[in-house]
């Protein structure tokens, strides 16, 4: 168990360098493109586009690769690509090779995830699962926070320069990611009792995924859950900030920050809670949360004229996303893991996180456009509906699921008081 227990150690640790990289050059490629490099918004966009097509690309191979391969030569693949756009990025100076880099890039980060959740899947017991993504999704949005918190020090848009050292420096993080998971021996994967007779009826590959009702219906809510938190905060709910209600940049700053740090301060204490209920009734209690910080956008909305209470409502909307937040962070991964048949397990990460990058890029253009064209009453309504399917979707999703997927602890009686119960029937 401690040999297990250094082998998730290094896998923490490469999920930590792999958020601080996406946090150190991320929020500052628009600026690159934009400023830096002159190219005008069209092409930043079209950068980022082409960031986020790459998962579609790239997911579906790369769940054949990791259940046929493993996830380490698929991790270091994944590095390596993401080592060699992020140079190139920094480099690049047209259009064509930022599009190509930007690819790369994109292909690279995407390709690590499912290969990193499969990884701590390989060396956890059930039983540490929860913690172990609880500790996954502490670790990431500290150093994603950390990340942009330095790379903001280092960019200068007067210096080109400064931006080509960014991105460099970024490649040399997957570089390192690459030394320290990409080179740690993974435990075979468990076999269970009858897992395999299990699976064999189900097909092979998408095929088996397609079949699983409860795993459709999974991501079905996880798209759900990612097109109205994660897709909305850094952009739908930013641009309501700054747009309706009129709060300074510096100020959303602060909220992103109160966000990160609620999550750091409440997560492995909700892990303690969350241990001891339903999966899916955490999911639908972070649901209940963020209907709580829909409500508190529209109060914002309607005392914007009060420009400190306007400010408190909108850091409060923040903080209460990182609640919610907390409380998902140790139930979608281990449910995913469990539905998994053990052979399918990368097909089953790949899947999710392919529904996952679907909703976080659909996420922001909705958002925006209805922001945008000032009709933040019905954006905020549209909001709070989906949230409303998202608890409803939580609760239903228990029916598909066994009692240990659902986490529901089940008494166990002494053998001899099952003997005597025996006896006495």
């Amino acid at each position: 168990m401690k040999e297990w227990g250094g082998r998730l150690r290094r896998v923490q640790v490469g999920n930590a360098l792999s958020a601080f990289g996406s946090g150190f050059t991320l929020p500052y490629m628009f600026v690159y493109v934009n400023e830096v490099r002159g190219l005008g918004s069209a092409a930043a966009g079209a950068v980022f586009t082409v960031f986020a097509l790459a998962a579609f690309a790239v997911l579906p191979f790369t769940g054949r690769g990791i259940d046929r391969y493993g996830p380490r030569p698929v991790l270091l693949a994944g590095t390596a690509m993401a080592a060699a756009g992020a140079f190139a990025f920094g480099q690049a100076t047209g259009t064509p090779a930022l599009l190509v880099s930007s690819f790369l890039f994109g292909a690279g980060v995407t390709t690590c995830q499912p290969a990193l959740a499969t990884m701590i899947v390989r060396c956890t017991r059930k039983a540490q699962r929860s913690r172990a993504f609880a500790l996954q999704f502490t670790l990431v949005n500290l150093g994603m926070g950390i990340g942009a918190l330095v790379g903001g020090q280092i960019v200068d848009t007067a210096d080109p320069a400064s931006l080509t050292r960014l991105f460099t420096i970024e490649a040399l993080t997957f570089l390192g990611l690459a030394a320290v998971t990409g080179t740690a021996k993974m435990p075979a994967a468990e076999v269970e009792p009858g897992g395999a007779a299990a699976a064999s009826g189900k097909g092979s590959g998408l095929r088996a995924l397609v079949a699983d009702k409860a795993m459709l219906r999974l991501c079905l809510l996880a798209g759900l859950i990612f097109f109205t938190c994660y897709g909305q905060f850094e952009s739908g709910v930013a641009a309501f900030a700054t747009h309706t209600v009129g709060i300074a940049p510096s100020v959303l700053g602060l909220a992103i920050g109160a966000n990160a740090l609620t999550i750091v301060v409440l997560q492995m204490f909700v892990v303690r809670i969350t241990e001891r209920r339903r999966r899916t009734t955490a999911m639908a209690a972070a649901g209940v949360v963020w209907l709580a910080a829909w409500g508190m956008a529209a109060v914002a909305g309607l005392i914007r004229e009060d420009v400190v209470a306007a400010t408190v409502a909108i850091v409060a909307i923040y903080a209460l996303f990182g609640v919610g937040e907390s409380l998902l962070a140790p139930t979608m991964g281990p449910i995913v893991a469990d539905l998994a048949p053990t052979r399918l397990l990368g097909t089953y990460n790949s899947g999710y996180a392919l529904v996952k990058q679907t909703a976080v890029a659909v996420g922001p253009a909705v958002g925006v456009l209805l922001v945008g064209s000032g009709t933040w009453p019905l954006y905020l309504a549209a909001m709070a509906v989906c949230t409303l399917l998202i608890v409803a979707l939580a609760v239903r999703l228990r029916g598909f699921l066994t009692p240990a997927q659902d986490n529901v602890r089940v008494i166990a009686v002494p053998q001899r008081e099952l003997r005597e119960l025996e006896a006495v029937a």
